[in-house]
């Protein structure tokens, strides 16, 4: 070993235990003449290496968090009740970063050879934090309840259509009216976190069997959790606490990451990720994946009862000038429906639609619209440059003859109050690993989450055939009728799919690219550890 040799390798090592920031690694490497790809695998790779650190508080500074949040899993619906659950729940399996199924509370999941009879096997030796072991019974009584009409589960979609479910011995079986070979996927839904006696008693008691156990609740304001001393997984829980801190104002949560009062951020804002990332002591990922930004058009309510008025809309807006100016490009153009190259059954034959002020004012024309204002609400929490995206749309819509009306709400109650019950808002969507679990969530009629209150029932024939079809061709044709249908008649307006955007200090260790979600698919809590 030469002398350059052992430097780059004591250098390495300082860096892996956390001695030398990555910024000063990748200079020193720099030096030694090693580009910063080849810089950050070593360091990455020698991270692995060292193993975890055990120990101290994990902050994460997040938006998404309202004081009408509450800990049952049913009603999650933004990032801190995303994020507190990952902390202290778990569901039966995980979509791993590749897109492959990652056994969690049930150790294997096996299926009949028609996909409509599944059996998962649920560990042993699995606790809640009340003590009580996990058992298939607790998996079944968790299914029951978010099926349920009353529950107003996110979930309530993708568990339609089960026949049967029962309990043999450490198995919990589920009997299914069509064949559903996605069925693995759906039960990663974070929604369906399991808890005790399915969380009938009280769902928001904060009660799971993840690697952190509730210790204070404080909606709107922050959530901490201690380490599980008897969580099963030795390899997730490195830290000794994990406070969640709700930071609504991206400044301010700009603010907290560099300050040192949190170790990661969630929602970067596109315009200041550049100059964040030469902060010292931090570092900003990002990754691609099934994530959207919309507006949503309520179809069963006036004027956005009439499919022009709709298409107006939807021809009236700039994409890529979205994805330009908002997401400085960190992301992608949508198309209207909200499936993109992520999925492995995307369509990309399907025409984009491209911003056409005529046709735009054509379709207006036709929709006869009285020229009232056409309001649309939105909010600096419904995504990053939620605002700003508004202001655009109501300046491409101005050149159609279209009065787009932008009314600002506050954060705080935006989506207990504004998402999902006015008739036209700008939202997000996390997307899902699979194209039925994206579709059985917001587009099928009866699902608590359909979001745009798209109702057709060729549509929901469509997606129950294409779950029931084994064939991958005829699955995906299937998936692209419905995808034309969504866009051609839907109340989706999708200009664009971003990228995650995260903020991390340079203390922050094991982190991975993980386009599921963001935070790593929400897991940044339980696999991460600070240097």
């Amino acid at each position: 070993m030469n002398d350059r040799d052992r430097e780059i390798q004591h250098f390495t090592k300082l860096a892996a235990k956390g001695r030398m920031t990555r910024r000063e690694f990748v200079g020193r490497m720099a030096a030694l003449g090693v580009t910063a790809a080849m810089a950050n695998t070593l360091l990455s790779t020698a991270v692995k290496a060292a193993g975890p650190n055990k120990g101290g508080t994990l902050k994460i500074g997040s938006t998404g968090g309202e004081s009408t949040n509450t800990l049952d899993p049913a009603l999650a619906a933004s990032q801190v009740p995303y994020h507190n659950l990952h902390a202290f729940a778990e569901t039966l399996v995980e979509v791993k970063s590749d897109g492959s199924i990652d056994p969690r509370l049930a150790e294997s999941v096996e299926s009949s050879p028609d996909a409509k009879t599944w059996r998962f096997k649920i560990r042993s030796g699995v606790e809640f934090h009340n003590g009580k072991s996990v058992t298939a019974q607790d998996v079944m009584r968790t299914i029951e309840r978010h099926s349920n009409e009353e529950s107003k589960s996110g979930a309530l979609g993708i568990v339609k259509g089960i026949e049967s479910m029962s309990v043999d011995g450490d198995t919990f079986v589920m009997n299914l009216h069509t064949a559903n070979a996605d069925l693995p996927y759906l039960m990663a839904d974070y929604h369906l976190m399991i808890q005790p006696d399915g969380g009938f008693d009280n769902p928001a008691a904060g009660i799971g069997s993840g690697a952190y156990m509730l210790v204070s609740d404080e909606p709107g304001v922050r959530h901490l959790f201690k380490k599980n001393p008897n969580y099963w997984d030795s390899t997730r829980g490195h830290v000794d606490e994990v406070e969640i801190i709700v930071i609504n104002d991206a400044t301010a949560r700009m603010a907290a990451l560099q300050s040192g009062q949190a170790h990661i951020v969630n929602r970067v804002d596109p315009k200041v990720a550049g100059l964040l990332s030469r902060a010292p002591g931090v570092r900003v990922e990002n990754v691609g994946g099934p994530g959207h930004y919309v507006f949503i058009m309520h179809c069963d309510t006036a004027p956005f009862d009439n499919n022009d008025l709709r298409l107006a809309l939807k021809y009236a807006i700039n994409r890529q000038e979205m994805v330009d100016k908002i997401l400085m490009g960190f992301g992608s153009v949508g198309n209207d429906f909200p499936i993109n190259a992520s999925y492995p059954l995307f369509d990309s034959s399907i025409p984009q639609r491209e911003y056409d002020a005529a046709k735009a004012a054509e379709h207006y024309k036709k929709s006869g619209h009285d020229g009232s204002p056409i309001i649309l609400r939105v909010a600096d929490g419904a995504f990053p440059g939620a605002v700003d995206a508004a202001a655009l749309f109501q300046q491409s819509a101005a050149a159609a003859g279209i009065p787009l009306e932008i009314k600002r709400e506050p954060n705080d109650g935006y989506w207990s109050e504004v998402w999902n019950k006015q008739p036209f808002c700008a939202s997000y969507w996390g997307g899902r690993p699979v194209q039925d679990q994206m579709y059985s969530t917001a587009y099928l009629s009866s699902a608590d989450w359909n979001d745009t209150k798209f109702k057709n029932a060729d549509f929901d024939a469509k997606l129950l055939a294409a779950r029931a079809e084994l064939d991958g061709t005829k699955r995906k044709a299937l998936y692209s009728e419905m995808a034309n249908m969504l866009r051609d008649e839907g109340g989706l307006i999708c200009p664009m799919f971003n990228d995650y955007v995260d903020g991390l200090s340079e203390k922050v260790q094991g982190w991975e690219k993980d386009g599921t979600g963001e935070l790593m698919g929400g897991r940044a809590s339980q696999v991460c550890w600070l240097a």
